[in-house]
C-alpha cells in the first residue's frame, strides 16, 4: 500500500479531508441503500407490520453493532497513529491483533445475542402483532456477527491508513448481493422478514471475505507473525472500550426512545422506521465526516503536527455545516415523495412527514459533535467525550423518556429529546475542544 502519511499530513486540509470523506460517504450510501431496501421490499411486498418489525429491531442491531464498531475504532486510532509515525512493522502487529479481537468478539456476541433475543424484544414493549417477526429477524441477523466484526475492523484498519476507497468497493458488492437476495427471498420464496435477515447475513459474509482479501493485498506480511502482544490489546481496548461505551450509550438512548414510540401503535412504529431510512442522507454525511476526521487527526497526531489537527477540526465543522444546511433543504422538499416511495399506507406517510418536519431543522444543532469528537478520538482522547455522551445523550434521553414523556404523552414530546440532547452535546464540545488541554493529556498517553 502507498504510504498515505505524506498525503494526509502535508497536503491542504480540504483535500485531505475530501480524500477520506468522499469514499466513506459513498460507502455509507451503499450501506444505507441495502438497509433501506429491507424496508422498501417488506413495505411494498409484505405489509405495514413487516415495516414496523424492521424498524423496531433496528435500534437493537445498532446497539450491538455500535459496541463492536467502537472497539474497532480503538484499533483504527492506534493504527493511524503508528502509520502516521511511519512504524509499519508495528502496524502489521496491530492488524493481526485487531482481527483476533474481531473473531473472538463476533463469536461471543453471536452466542449471547441469539440467546437473549426474546428477552430483549419483550423488554422493548414491542406491539404484540410484530413480536414473532422481531425475534426471528434478530436471531437470524445475530448469527453473522463474526463477519460483521471482520468487515468493521477491516474498514477501520484501511481508513486508518488513509484508504477509504477499498471499503467502499466492498460495500458496493455487498449492497448488490443484499438487494438481489432481498428480492429473491421475499418476492420469489415469500420468506418475509426471515428472508430479509438472511439476505443481510449472506451480504455480511461476502463483505468479510472480500475485506480479508483486501487486507492481505494492502499490507503484505500483515498476517505473518504472532498475536501474543498484550500491550497492543491494552492500547486498543484503552481507546476502544470508552469508544464502544459511548456508542452503546447513544444506541441505548435510541432504544429507549423506540420503546416509547412502540407505545403509540404499529402505524407510528412503521412511520418512525421509514423516517429512520429517509433521514439517512444526514446521518451518513455527519458519520462520514466524523470517520474522516478521526483518521486525519490520528495520522497528523502521530506525525506530531498538532496545529493541523486543530485547524482540520474547525475546517471540518465549516464544511459539514454547509453540507447539513443543504441536506435540510433537500429533505424538506422531498419529504412526501420519499415516504410515498417506502409505503402505500396513507396514515403512515402523513405521520412520517410530520416527524420529518419536526426534527430535520434540529440537524443544524448537531454537526459540530461528529467533527470535534472525531478529532478527539483520533488523538486518543476518549474519556471526556464518553462522559459527555453518557450525560448529554443517554442520561438526558432516559430521564426524558421516563419522566417527561409520561407527563406529555405525544410523539412531539418523544422527538424533542433529540433536539435538546443534540444542542446540549454540541455545546459541550464547542466549549471543551478550544481549551486545548485534551492535547496535553493525549501527549502523555492519558487520553
Amino acid at each position: 500500500m502507498k504510504n498515505s502519511e505524506t498525503v494526509l499530513t502535508s497536503e491542504s486540509i480540504g483535500k485531505g479531508l475530501a480524500r477520506l470523506f468522499l469514499p466513506v460517504w459513498f460507502g455509507l450510501l451503499f450501506q444505507q441503500l441495502y438497509n433501506a431496501v429491507d424496508t422498501l421490499v417488506v413495505g411494498q411486498f409484505v405489509g405495514t407490520n413487516a415495516v414496523a418489525t424492521v424498524g423496531n429491531v433496528a435500534f437493537v442491531v445498532q446497539l450491538i453493532i455500535g459496541f463492536c464498531v467502537g472497539i474497532a475504532g480503538g484499533a483504527g486510532v492506534i493504527i493511524s497513529q503508528h502509520f502516521g509515525a511511519g512504524k509499519m512493522e508495528q502496524v502489521k502487529t496491530d492488524i493481526r491483533c485487531s482481527l483476533v479481537i474481531a473473531v473472538a468478539g463476533g463469536f461471543i456476541f453471536s452466542i449471547g445475542s441469539v440467546a437473549l433475543t426474546e428477552n430483549i424484544v419483550d423488554w422493548m414493549n414491542t406491539p404484540e402483532d410484530i413480536v414473532s417477526d422481531s425475534v426471528t429477524y434478530l436471531q437470524v441477523y445475530f448469527c453473522a456477527m463474526i463477519p460483521v466484526l471482520i468487515y468493521n475492523f477491516g474498514t477501520a484498519i484501511l481508513c486508518a491508513m488513509g484508504d477509504s476507497k477499498r471499503p467502499l468497493y466492498v460495500l458496493v458488492v455487498a449492497s448488490i448481493v443484499n438487494i438481489i437476495l432481498d428480492l429473491v427471498f421475499v418476492i420469489v420464496f415469500d420468506w418475509g422478514v426471515f428472508g430479509v435477515a438472511l439476505a443481510t447475513d449472506i451480504a455480511q459474509i461476502v463483505s468479510a471475505v472480500l475485506m480479508m482479501f483486501l487486507l492481505v493485498r494492502a499490507v503484505p506480511g500483515a498476517m505473518k507473525g504472532g498475536v501474543n502482544h498484550p500491550e497492543v490489546y491494552r492500547q486498543i481496548f484503552r481507546i476502544g472500550v470508552p469508544n464502544a461505551v459511548q456508542s452503546v450509550m447513544y444506541s441505548f438512548s435510541n432504544l429507549l426512545v423506540q420503546v416509547a414510540v412502540n407505545g403509540f401503535g404499529t402505524a407510528v412504529v412503521a412511520a418512525w422506521a421509514i423516517y429512520g431510512k429517509v433521514d439517512c442522507l444526514h446521518w451518513m454525511t455527519t458519520s462520514a465526516m466524523g470517520t474522516a476526521m478521526t483518521s486525519y487527526a490520528g495520522q497528523n497526531f502521530g506525525a506530531g503536527k498538532y496545529d493541523r489537527v486543530k485547524k482540520g477540526a474547525w475546517r471540518g465543522c465549516l464544511y459539514l455545516g454547509i453540507a447539513v444546511a443543504v441536506i435540510v433543504g433537500i429533505l424538506y422538499v422531498g419529504a412526501y415523495p420519499l415516504f410515498d416511495f417506502f409505503s402505500n399506507d396513507a396514515e403512515v406517510i402523513v405521520l412520517g412527514v410530520e416527524m420529518m418536519f419536526f426534527l430535520i431543522p434540529a440537524y443544524l444543532l448537531y454537526f459540530p459533535t461528529e467533527v470535534l469528537s472525531g478529532a478527539l478520538r483520533g488523538c486518543g482522547d476518549v474519556k471526556i467525550p464518553t462522559i459527555i455522551s453518557i450525560l448529554g445523550t443517554c442520561l438526558l434521553r432516559s430521564v426524558w423518556v421516563w419522566v417527561i414523556v409520561p407527563m406529555f404523552p405525544t410523539m412531539e414530546t418523544v422527538m424533542m429529546c433529540y433536539v435538546v440532547s443534540w444542542a446540549l452535546v454540541s455545546a459541550f464540545y464547542l466549549i471543551y475542544f478550544p481549551r486545548g488541554k485534551w492535547l496535553d493529556r493525549c501527549l502523555l498517553g492519558q487520553g
